[in-house]
């Protein structure tokens, strides 16, 4: 038998921190007005951190009157108080990462990589991830700017290609994309996963080029030698990134085509004749396939899909990210596309064990939908499981409008040849329409989906069936 008293331990530790004795070590922390004086303990801190054990090295020290000088101009205060809490004591505390501004935590993030902390790096890095949104709105570029610079944080820098390529608005049509450092931009163009148009991938790369140069006028007619070979220089990496070949005749004719002294002569000979040839095969090129998102979804983004995850799992909404979701969501039908019969859904998605149903309301970002653990089938009965559940999004764009509510383990799905999917008498697709009944809610009893039909159903735009598939 062991007895264990570390919590109290770590405590007594903790309290060094406060009862300011027995230090010797005197780290001066930010600068100018914002400088302080901090006390610490070079047994514990040469303990926990390489970095410190080097520094208060015979070779490196710096001394005064028995006690390590250590100068951290760089660092914050507030920022070098986080961090030694953890090396006493192994504690970070959330509440105060979530006050942090942006800024703030991109300075945190670098101060972790330079005193090479470990532990705290892999434990700043999650809570990036957790909180890729917030960081990414408030300051893509310094966020981006940052993460490149450090190579610990490679990792992370493509967590964040990702997200912005799910929502590429964070930095496309925006003031922000003309501050991006090229091979950023490079990194982005790239990417298969990029969710945007190539004429508004072309339209933005025009438009930071011209911002890296603003002594070049936009009328290129005007242009002299000099400037064509700047603007030919800048974009010479991104010429062969951009798909011209996805481009319709009109975009082209319209918005690449005035630029043509940019482009290889030959390229934009092919990309003429491409609207005229019957087959690629024809041109003899090598034609890159068009951009596609990670999923295969008119409907949703790769985040929502996260948000399924930890529904499934039965977990709050952010506890799975893009980075760790645990599931594959493969297309099995698309009501657009395959049709919109009770039918052909049974045909394709029958016997498919789980699957989730995602719904777009006609002209409007509300989307509902469900999850079904148990098979969809022909055995005109119900099924009963603890497991299935109903969700909304009142904005498909703002993952703060969902909602999700579970199945009373009674009358939880329904699978009828004249019927496509039914969640309890809540929810039901019948002929080629969703209807709610407000009436029979009782199987799902924790969640209301809104209509605006008296009658109770609801017109919708499209609506798709994923396999769910455990990794």
């Amino acid at each position: 038998m062991t007895y264990d008293y570390s919590k109290e331990l770590i405590d007594d530790y903790e309290k060094l921190l406060d009862i300011d004795k027995g230090h010797d070590v005197i780290i001066y922390a930010g600068e100018n007005e914002n400088a302080k004086e901090i006390h610490a303990h070079s047994i514990i801190l040469c303990i926990r951190s390489q970095y410190f054990r080097a520094a208060f090295s015979n070779e490196w020290a710096d001394k005064k009157d028995g006690k390590f000088i250590l100068k951290k101009s760089n660092i914050s205060p507030h920022i070098f108080e986080i961090i030694l809490r953890f090396i006493y004591c192994g504690k970070v505390n959330l509440a105060k990462l979530a006050k942090l501004q942006t800024r703030e935590l991109l300075e945190l993030l670098i101060a972790v990589d330079e005193l090479n902390i470990q532990t705290l790096i892999t434990c700043i890095q999650e809570y990036l991830i957790d909180h890729h949104y917030r960081i990414l709105h408030h300051n893509p570029i310094e966020a981006l700017e940052t993460v490149y610079q450090l190579d610990t944080f490679s990792g992370l820098l493509d967590f964040f290609l990702e997200a912005i390529c799910d929502r590429p608005e964070i930095l496309f049509n925006t003031d922000n994309l003309i501050r991006l450092r090229a091979p950023l931009l490079e990194s982005l163009l790239k990417r298969d996963d990029l969710l945007l148009d190539e004429i508004v991938i072309w339209d933005n790369l025009i438009s930071w080029s011209f911002a890296q140069h603003p002594s070049i006028q936009r009328d290129i007619d005007k242009w002299n030698k000099e400037e064509i070979a700047v603007m030919k220089s800048t974009l010479q990496n991104f010429i062969p990134l951009i798909r011209f070949y996805q481009i319709s005749f009109d975009d082209f004719h319209l918005k690449v085509y005035p630029f043509k002294l940019l482009l290889p002569e030959d390229l934009t000979n092919n990309i003429l004749a491409s609207y005229t040839a019957s087959t690629n095969k024809e041109l003899n090129n090598d034609i890159h396939p068009p951009r596609s998102p990670k999923y295969d979804t008119f409907i949703i983004k790769s985040q929502h899909f996260a948000i399924f995850s930890s529904w499934i799992d039965k977990k709050n909404d952010s506890y799975y990210n893009l980075r760790n979701i645990p599931y594959y969501f493969k297309l099995i039908y698309r009501a657009s596309i395959d049709g919109a019969s009770a039918e052909v859904f049974h045909k394709k998605c029958d016997n498919k064990g789980a699957t989730i149903v995602v719904a777009k309301v006609k002209n409007s970002n509300y989307i509902f939908g469900g999850y079904s653990p148990l098979d969809w089938d022909l055995s005109n009965s119900y099924k009963s499981t603890l497991d299935s559940f109903i969700f909304t999004f009142t904005n498909k764009n703002n993952v703060k409008t969902a909602e999700v509510g579970y199945s009373n383990g009674q009358i939880s799905i329904g699978c009828y040849r004249s019927y496509g999917p039914i969640f309890g008498y809540y929810l039901v697709y019948l002929g080629t329409n969703w209807w709610v009944y407000y009436g029979y809610s009782g199987n799902y009893p924790s969640i209301k989906i809104q209509i605006l039909s008296s009658s109770g159903n609801i017109d919708i735009d499209d609506y798709e069936v994923f396999q769910v598939i455990k990794k």
